[in-house]
């Protein structure tokens, strides 16, 4: 076996086994009615989309929801800042992953120049009395910053410029973010000092390898909420009741279907 195959091998391993502690977990906040939120945020091509896929490809839908905001609309400009974020926090029982979250203004609306300095000064100042309310309050609050450096960036997006299944990946903001690399960097640095509190600290990721990046998220993810495996209880499957039984194989066999090509 060569050295690619069995380093995928490990590491396909390695995320099944962290996979199945994530349902474990899943049981335990259900059952003790937790509310969690994980921010995920980094540059463009850190690989926040391919993580927050990794951890809820097994888990239920409902209990791990993803939210990712599109750009305020008109009348949302109009709110207070975080108030489109405020409606998605979880209940009972739920945990919500942000990819992408109210640190926007701390990073592409500062950048970009779609917030003013105050309010991206005023943001910074509030935040972190916003998050020590949410934690006052019970909610378990994890941040994630997948961090790449620049050499790596630029490769991910050569791949996505010249492999067609990446392409549409590619857009123009991630153009703007290659010439804003340093500004970049600045604003997040800026956002560390004001924002890595002990109630809510910054949690680093080495994201230039991904996969290792994912398992290192996940494992740390899941050690950051104490939970127990809650036994299983025992399920019999039933037989289908026979009263009315008729062959339903014959009943659509005149139907339309497919062709079978593969």
């Amino acid at each position: 076996m060569s050295h690619k195959k069995h380093r995928k091998k490990e590491y396909l391993r390695t995320l099944e086994y962290l996979q199945t502690e994530l349902v474990h977990l899943q049981s335990w906040i259900q059952a003790k009615g937790l509310r969690v939120v994980v921010i995920f945020e980094g540059r463009d091509a850190a690989g926040k989309g391919g993580m927050i896929k990794r951890i809820t490809e097994r888990v239920s839908p409902r209990v791990f929801r993803t939210v990712a905001l599109p750009a305020p609309t008109d009348r949302e400009k109009t709110q207070i800042y975080l108030q489109r974020y405020i409606a998605h926090l979880p209940a009972a029982g739920e945990v919500i992953l942000f990819d992408r979250s109210w640190y926007n203004r701390a990073g592409v609306e500062k950048v970009m120049g779609f917030c003013t300095p105050q309010e991206h000064a005023d943001f910074l100042r509030t935040v972190p009395n916003f998050e020590k309310s949410l934690i006052d309050q019970g909610i378990i609050l994890i941040k994630y910053w997948l961090n790449v450096t620049n050499e790596e960036q630029e490769k991910r997006f050569l791949k996505r410029i010249n492999d067609p299944m990446r392409r549409w990946k590619l857009s123009p903001m991630d153009l703007e973010s290659r010439r804003s690399w340093f500004a970049y960097s600045r604003a997040r640095d800026e956002m560390f000092e004001a924002t890595d509190t002990d109630w809510a600290p910054w949690n680093l990721v080495n994201s230039n390898d991904k996969k290792k990046a994912r398992l290192n998220c996940i494992s740390h993810l899941l050690s950051m909420i104490p939970y127990e495996k809650l036994p299983q209880d025992q399920i019999q499957l039933p037989p289908p009741i026979q009263d009315g039984a008729y062959d339903s194989i014959a009943s659509v066999k005149n139907r339309h279907w497919i062709p079978e090509r593969y």
